[in-house]
């Protein structure tokens, strides 16, 4: 499965509104577990099976609640059993179907 989210802490006291440090906790987590992951300005995307995703999506959840008083989190998965590496291949199929005229 792909399961990509975003997390953010509210209620953290900083003058600018800023969540990079809390972001950057709940990315370390991520990149951390070994599972295929990416991270963009808006998601970070992980792919494995059920558990660990959601495992990972916890401690990193839990990670950047360190940083405020409450957590936003959002979460789209594509639960596609029997494939794997997906991560990568949609956007190659997508490419592919980009570059074909």
């Amino acid at each position: 499965m792909l399961v990509s989210f975003s997390v953010a802490p509210s209620g953290t006291g900083r003058a600018d509104a800023s969540v990079h440090d809390a972001v950057a906790a709940a990315v370390r987590v991520v990149r951390d577990s070994g599972l295929p992951n990416s991270t963009d300005a808006m998601f970070t995307t992980i792919e494995g099976d059920w558990d660990e995703v959601f495992d990972v999506i916890k401690r990193a959840t839990d990670a950047a609640g360190q940083f405020g008083s409450r957590v936003s989190l959002v979460l789209k998965a594509d639960i596609r059993p029997g494939y794997s590496g997906e991560l990568t291949a949609k956007v190659d199929r997508l490419e592919r179907a980009l570059n074909e005229d």
